[in-house]
């Protein structure tokens, strides 16, 4: 499995919240945000960060992820996180991007894995 980056997760309240920090990350990082709804939850990916606003329901279980992990393989993953220990608990799964899975790791941090293969 090779780790190709880490995105950092960020919570607010409302459509209000999410374009004013979404702005001010595209002009820190000199990037367009690209928007997308998955579930109930909006989502601004803007660089390494992604900002969310959603129903506390959905947010309260987002926030107990630590990070996201861009790999360039999620099943390859799979099998390395497995092996070293960790507790798949989600996934793989198809998203807007490619597939993601969520791990366990034995310390009880838990990330979610990603890549942008396509489903298979």
């Amino acid at each position: 499995m090779e780790i190709l980056g880490t995105t950092l997760r960020i919570y607010v309240d409302g459509a209000d919240a999410l374009a004013t920090t979404a702005a001010f990350y595209e002009r820190i990082t000199g990037v367009t945000a690209q928007r997308f709804d998955r579930g109930g939850v909006s989502v601004a990916a803007v660089g390494c960060f992604l900002v969310m606003s959603g129903p506390p329901e959905e947010i309260d279980l987002l926030r107990k992820l630590t990070a996201t992990v861009a790999v360039d393989d999620v099943t390859r993953a799979h099998v390395t996180l497995t092996a070293a220990g960790a507790q798949i608990i989600a996934g793989p799964v198809p998203t807007p991007a490619g597939r993601s899975l969520i791990a366990l790791h034995p310390d009880g941090s838990v990330f979610e894995y990603v890549d942008r293969n396509p489903a298979r």
